[in-house]
C-alpha cells in the first residue's frame, strides 16, 4: 500500500522545520503506527522541485506527463502508483503558487483525454485523498482558511479527475484545518515566529487519516 503526502508549503528558509513538511511526516508517523508499517507512505515536498505552470501546448492529450516539465512528470508518476494521498497546505494566495501549478496539470491530463472521450477516467480517479490546511490564524479565525484553501483544492481534484475527497462532517467536508498556537516577532527577521501545539494537531489530523485509510479499503 503506497500513501503520498504532498507538502506544498514553498518556503525554503524553514527547511525541516516548514509547518507543512512536519504535518506531512507526522501523518507518515501515525499512519506507519496504524498499520504496523504495511503501508508505505511517501513525502513529497514542493519546495525541493522547480515546477513550470501549464501553457496549454495540448501535447499531454496521448500521453501521462508534460513535455515541458520534467519534475511534474516524476511527481505524476509517484501519484500515479499511490493508493491514497494527503495534501498539507498552507493558506497562501489563496494556496501556494508550486501547488497551484501541480494540480492545473493534473487537471489538464484529465480534462483534454475526457473531452475527447467522456468514458475516460483519470489515474487518480477516485482514489481518496485528505486535505489538510494551516496558516498564521488561531483557532478564532482558522475558519477563515477552509473556503481559500480547501475549497480551492477540493475544486481542482473534482471534476474531471474526480478523486475521492475525504471530509469528516458538515463543517468539515472537504477536509480539516488546524490552527497556530502562538505568534511572535523576531527583531532579527522578517517572518514571524509560528508556535504550533504538535499534541492537538495529531488530534484534529487523526480522525481524517482514520477515514482515508478506511477508504483505502473500500476503494
Amino acid at each position: 500500500m503506497l500513501i503520498v503526502c504532498i507538502s506544498a508549503s514553498n518556503m525554503k528558509f524553514a527547511g525541516n522545520n516548514s509547518t507543512s513538511l512536519k504535518t506531512c511526516n507526522l501523518i507518515k508517523d501515525i499512519i506507519e503506527r496504524k498499520t504496523s508499517k504495511d503501508a508505505k507512505v511517501e513525502v513529497i515536498s514542493l519546495v525541493d522541485y522547480e515546477l513550470k505552470p501549464c501553457i496549454g501546448c495540448g501535447k499531454c492529450i496521448d500521453m501521462d506527463s508534460c513535455i515541458n516539465d520534467i519534475n511534474f512528470s516524476n511527481i505524476y508518476k509517484i501519484l500515479m502508483k499511490a493508493d491514497a494521498l494527503f495534501i498539507v497546505s498552507a493558506h497562501y494566495a489563496p494556496i501556494p503558487s508550486k501547488l497551484s501549478m501541480l494540480l492545473e496539470k493534473i487537471e489538464q491530463l484529465a480534462f483534454l483525454k475526457r473531452f475527447r472521450n467522456e468514458d475516460y477516467r483519470s489515474h487518480l480517479f477516485h482514489k481518496p485523498v485528505g486535505i489538510i490546511g494551516h496558516g498564521g490564524g488561531t483557532k478564532e479565525i482558522i475558519q477563515y482558511y477552509k473556503s481559500p484553501v480547501l475549497d480551492t483544492i477540493w475544486n481542482a481534484l473534482s471534476y474531471p479527475i474526480e478523486m475521492n475527497i475525504i471530509g469528516l462532517d458538515d463543517e468539515q467536508k472537504h477536509g480539516v484545518v488546524f490552527p497556530v498556537k502562538r505568534v511572535t516577532k523576531d527583531i532579527n527577521s522578517v517572518f514571524p515566529i509560528q508556535e504550533y501545539d504538535w499534541m492537538d494537531i495529531e488530534k484534529i489530523i487523526n480522525p481524517l487519516i482514520d477515514r482515508v485509510l478506511v477508504n483505502i479499503l473500500f476503494t
